[in-house]
């Protein structure tokens, strides 16, 4: 199966999808998953929030929606990521453009292996996750 990637009404080019790919892989299987069809997709604030608005009836900026599709033990999904929230939480957060954009892509992978963030308590879950992963990912 693949992971894909591509943009929408943004100008961005992603270096280093081999390295992403495998990380991912390797993620989904320390989660105890299979690697389905993945699309990543970089696109603008605007484009992300027609898309929150449209599909997810919320109206607000996000940096990233998760369209989850796994079926089993194999994740599959769309990754919406807005390029322009991810630099500006880049510097609000005093990290580089290229950790942010590693955590949210992470943050997407874990919401297919099931995980959630929607409480205290899951929130907590998924930071940790986040940074076991973002650990190995080189």
């Amino acid at each position: 199966m693949s992971v894909l990637y591509d943009t929408q009404a943004c100008r961005f080019t992603y270096p280093g999808k081999r390295a992403t790919t495998e990380w991912i892989r390797r993620t989904a299987a320390l989660e105890g998953r299979k690697t389905g069809n993945i699309s990543i997709v970089f696109c603008s604030d605007e484009a992300l929030l027609a898309i929150n608005r449209q599909y997810l009836k919320h109206d607000y900026l996000t940096d990233i929606i998760t369209f989850d599709y796994s079926e089993e033990d194999t994740i599959s999904g769309d990754l919406m990521i807005s390029i322009d929230t991810v630099r500006s939480n880049a510097e609000t957060y005093g990290v580089s453009f290229r950790d942010e954009l590693m955590r949210v892509i992470i943050h997407g992978i874990l919401h297919l292996c099931g995980y959630g963030d929607k409480t205290p308590e899951e929130e907590k879950q998924m930071r940790a996750l986040e940074d076991k992963y973002l650990a190995i990912r080189e």
